[in-house]
């Protein structure tokens, strides 16, 4: 058997990996790529490697493809479901068509259930299948969500799911199980380090994989899921057209006098700095998403529309490459940044808010509004804490708020700061931030946090 090398080409911030396999002759082989080619083409180099093939197993919902970019920049051949009706030039692959990849074998095996046009891709030496790439389908601890499609189509493709998964079932136990949903997706992955996985050990450890009843396997995948961004609903279509190469990455420098104008035509101001630098001293409406790996998963579930131009309040020492980087992979261009950040925006007389960080010694339950996941705040919070998840405050004033002084919370302190800017665009001028989560409220006050269903 070959010895197969593959690299996983992780993105924390959408919880997903690409995968680039080498085929021992120079070329790669690349699984599900985003629009944001930037560690791919690392990786790529550093194996010495061509991309030759840009495969895709389904039309992703939660980041751009970049199977385009790839075809038209190096030549790569896209390969994609045929019933996903790709609207670019790629190799259309129905359920068992194989591609020769010189010496090894692509093969497609038709896994609906993610979405309706969803295919894994089998690669074999010889007749062996070493590993399969199952996208959105089988992954490691559970599988993917299935409602995407709208409310109609959950059951049905919860049902296709359970006979992909009963379907993968079949293959060797030996098989390599590489998913492109992980930890950290809002496609549904439970926690874990583990990111690739068996077919053998899936079989022996996954909950839904060892349900034979198909009853019972709805229920348990429809009752795992939790919300998800507004930009889910658009990108699959987006991807069916395809996404080309973006454009140079520059940040245009804008003036006091650009920045208000752009202002008054509907431009949004998002400040990527640090927590304790936009609670210092912020513009009033901006609107606080601190730059890390989920930097593109919030500005695209807090500004839902992708058209609004985005202006940029960042630290000199912030990576403007991986601002915008972040941005395209979700459908977002930034218009540009403001010179001189928040001092200018004052010495011209611009409006400056400041916001209130409290220590969890200092703060009382009753008046917390936890920005977590449902999911997160049943594990352990505040006694008495409200629990409104952080994209909920895009409608903040349709959402059941204590009265009096609010102090937001999450799990480090930079979704809470997102809330309290949503809050205060919302006309709450009584918000505070919680420096730290549960734990060290917990430590703090001698007192344990309280779990819920």
């Amino acid at each position: 058997m070959a010895d197969i090398r593959v690299d996983a080409v992780l993105d924390e911030g959408l919880g997903n990996q690409a995968y680039l396999v080498d085929l021992g002759d120079g070329r790669g082989l690349v699984f599900d790529p985003t629009v944001d080619l930037r560690s791919l083409d690392a990786a790529a180099e550093r194996r010495r490697l061509k991309v030759a093939y840009a495969a895709e197993t389904h039309l992703h919902a939660d980041f751009l493809s970049g199977a385009v970019r790839l075809s038209r920049r190096d030549g790569a051949r896209a390969i994609g479901s045929a019933a996903g009706a790709r609207r670019f030039e790629h190799q259309p692959i129905t359920d068992g068509d194989d591609v020769d990849l010189g010496g090894l074998t692509l093969r497609g095996w038709s896994t609906p259930g993610h979405t309706d046009e969803h295919i894994s891709y089998l690669l074999l030496d010889g007749s062996h299948p070493v590993a399969v790439f199952t996208g959105g389908s089988l992954i490691v601890g559970a599988a993917a969500r299935t409602d995407l499609m709208g409310a109609d189509m959950t059951e049905p493709l919860a049902r296709a799911q359970f006979r992909s998964l009963r379907r993968l079932a079949e293959l060797p136990d030996d098989t390599l199980v590489y998913p492109t949903h992980g930890a950290g997706s809002f496609c549904s992955a439970p926690p874990g380090a583990n990111r690739t996985s068996t077919i053998g050990h899936e079989k022996a450890t996954n909950p839904l994989m060892r349900l034979t009843d198909e009853d019972a396997f709805v229920a348990a995948l429809l009752g795992s899921l939790g919300s998800y961004p507004p930009y889910f609903a658009r990108l699959a279509d987006l991807n069916r057209a395809g996404v080309a190469d973006p454009g140079p990455a520059v940040l245009a420098a804008l003036s006091v006098a650009d920045v208000q104008m752009l202002h008054r035509e509907g431009a949004e101001v998002v400040d990527v700095r640090p927590t304790g630098d936009y609670a210092a001293g912020h513009l009033a409406g901006s609107v606080a998403i601190p730059l890390r790996e989920v930097f593109a998963t919030w500005l695209g579930w807090l500004l839902p529309d992708p058209t609004t131009p985005v202006i940029v309040i960042r630290n000199p020492d912030q990576d403007p490459d991986e601002i915008i980087g972040q941005a395209r992979k979700v459908g977002y261009a930034i218009s540009g940044e403001l010179v001189g950040g928040v001092a200018a925006w004052a010495a011209h007389g611009g409006s400056v808010l400041t916001t209130r960080m409290v220590g969890p010694a200092d703060v009382d339950p009753a008046s917390v509004v936890d920005v977590r996941q449902r999911a997160e705040f049943a594990t352990g919070h505040l006694p008495g804490a409200s629990n409104v998840e952080l994209g909920q405050l895009t409608h903040a004033g349709a959402v059941t708020l204590p009265e009096g002084p609010l102090v937001v919370m999450c799990g480090h302190g930079e979704r809470a700061t997102s809330g309290a800017s949503m809050l205060e665009r919302a006309g709450r001028s009584d918000v505070a931030v919680l420096i730290g989560g549960p734990g060290d409220w917990a430590a703090a006050a001698g007192r344990a946090t309280e779990m819920s269903e």
